[in-house]
């Protein structure tokens, strides 16, 4: 007996509106904005499993009434095995060897399995790792002044109007003499 998944990517059926499709899911799964966006993603996301060939047709149309097109995929059905192509051999050609024993300072790299074979020939520089307590930024150079013409300018005198504003005399105090007080 076969078991069935049912997925859906955020695919539409043809014809159906966007707006009116997610307000139908959200009433079937009744479910909040939030999860029905998560549904429109774009990632396949399995909605429902191990479902008997009944189920996963009830589903299929439910849901496609409702304007989602669902992927129902058998979850029996035998996976293809894929044979690897074998590494390549560890001996580099002459010319490449030739050029990393010529170019020291470079690191070789041999790869660590069938999958990092597309970087055995890789021409990398050879980092090494510094000792503990080593000082790895490089020295900063001493700050140096600028050179800067001053010799258009000349200094006034101690003392002397450098053109500032001065301020006003204060106003003379009024005359209150002929002012008396009453007892």
């Amino acid at each position: 007996m076969s078991r069935y998944e049912i997925a859906f990517s955020g695919q539409l059926i043809p014809g159906a509106q966007s707006d009116a499709v997610k307000a139908n899911l959200a009433k079937l799964f009744q479910a909040d904005a939030q999860r029905i966006a998560l549904l429109f993603s774009g990632r396949r996301i399995v909605i429902k499993s191990n479902l008997d060939a009944a189920g996963a047709e009830k589903y299929r149309a439910t849901l496609q009434r409702a304007g989602a097109l669902v992927e129902v995929v058998d979850m029996d059905m035998p996976v293809e095995e894929v044979e690897l192509a074998p590494p390549p051999t560890e001996t580099p050609s002459a010319p490449v060897a030739a050029a990393q024993a010529v170019r020291p300072g470079r690191l070789q790299v041999a790869p660590r399995d069938e999958y990092m074979a597309a970087f055995s020939n890789v021409d990398a520089p050879d980092f090494g790792v510094a000792p503990v307590g080593s000082d790895l930024q490089d020295a900063k150079a001493e700050p140096v002044a600028p050179a800067v013409d001053l010799s258009q300018f000349s200094l006034a005198p101690v003392g002397s109007d450098m053109g500032q504003a001065r301020p006003d005399a204060p106003a003379p105090a009024p005359d209150t003499s002929h002012l008396k007080l009453q007892e």
